[in-house]
């Protein structure tokens, strides 16, 4: 952790905002104060939640809304407030910062995802310090799957971070309800097995975001799979988790690093539709990495668009991939079944191809 060379800083709303909502700034000023200091030795990525919870009352709303459409409105007036106090917050150290709002779908695809590595990485080569955020003004499934928690884990993996420090409302991970009497604290957590018979809240104190503890476990999940450690502290004591001191729970790297792509198609986005398979393309797919053929193909759900995320099941129904179609949902009904040479030869050359490419494609399961 002392050896971090970047580190990516996930906050929550709950730690900028009011329960009624709006910035506070003396808050956002103290995350400042220690990420700045912190940046003198390392690198900074901040992901920082708190657009639709700080559009709440210049709109006039007590609460954050359930409909979409004011979430929405919410995110849009919101968003503009949250990167204008950052800016003139971290402008009292001289640091110039960068907005980048990202969508899941979006970085799944092959070419958007290495837009967005390129766009973080210059940003760091040219000594800013990006502040990045789901776009919630125009996505809609984001929204509704909501938490940043995630989203930071991704970034962590997006930008190759050392370590990712989850900042939230509660010191760490407790073993059960941190307001219960006896309730202690996890110090660390080696892999699955540490979490067993652990009860896991839902939702925030504060009322005016989406995550809870779930989110942050499986954010963890996702990061240390990936071969990233994590910290879950709350942001009184970012400082401590920042400089290597002991605080809230140590989560330990449980895997390797992955391909980079392919662990946002797993893990952040929506399949569209799905793809039933016969046993042999299964067996293809999850033994030998091949990409899939019409000839596996037994039929197709779901309204979707070539290049869209899909979920391959076996013949019993069950997901054992996702990957992203080569096909409109109206064309594969005709091709299912039958061979690419035939298909070629009646269709055209264009058919020729795989219904989902080896490279687009990641297993859920063993």
């Amino acid at each position: 952790m002392v050896g971090a060379r970047r580190v990516v800083v996930k906050v929550g709303s709950s730690s900028l905002t009011t329960a009624s909502g709006g910035l506070d700034a003396d808050r956002v000023d103290a995350l400042v104060d220690v990420l700045a200091t912190a940046r003198e030795q390392r690198e900074i990525v901040l992901v920082s939640s708190g657009a639709i919870a700080a559009g709440l009352a210049p709109l006039g709303l007590a609460k954050r809304p359930r409909d979409l459409a004011r979430q929405q409105a919410a995110a849009s007036v919101g968003q503009g407030l949250l990167v204008a106090r950052y800016t003139a917050s971290f402008a009292r150290y001289g640091i110039r910062v960068g907005q980048v709002l990202l969508t899941s779908d979006d970085v799944a695809r092959r070419a958007h995802y290495r837009n967005a590595y390129r766009t973080l990485e210059q940003l760091l080569s040219m000594g800013a310090l990006p502040v990045v955020n789901e776009n919630d003004t125009v996505a809609t499934d984001e929204i509704r799957f909501g938490d940043n928690d995630r989203l930071a884990a991704l970034v962590a993996h997006l930008v190759h971070a050392d370590l990712l420090v989850l900042l939230s409302d509660v010191d760490g991970l407790y073993d059960g309800d941190p307001r219960t009497p006896g309730a202690s604290r996890i110090a660390e957590v080696a892999g699955p097995a540490d979490l067993k018979g652990v009860s896991i809240g839902s939702a925030g104190k504060a009322g005016v975001g989406t995550g809870g503890m779930v989110t942050k476990v499986e954010a963890a999940r996702i990061a240390t799979g990936a071969g990233i450690p994590v910290v879950l502290t709350s942001a009184v004591h970012a400082a401590d988790a920042l400089a290597g001191r002991p605080t809230g729970t140590l989560f330990h790297r449980t895997g390797k690093r992955s391909a980079d792509r392919l662990l946002w198609l797993a893990h952040a986005s929506t399949p569209r539709g799905s793809l039933r398979l016969d046993a042999g393309a299964v067996s293809a797919v999850t033994e030998r990495g091949s990409s899939l053929l019409p000839a596996g193909l037994i039929a197709v759900e779901g309204e979707f668009a070539a290049g869209d995320p899909v979920d391959l099941l076996d013949e019993y129904g069950r997901a054992v991939a996702r990957g992203l179609v080569n096909f409109d949902a109206r064309e594969l009904p005709r091709l299912l079944g039958r061979s690419t040479r035939d298909l070629a030869r009646e269709l055209g050359p264009a058919y020729e191809r795989e219904v989902v490419h080896r490279d687009d494609l990641v297993l859920l399961r063993p």
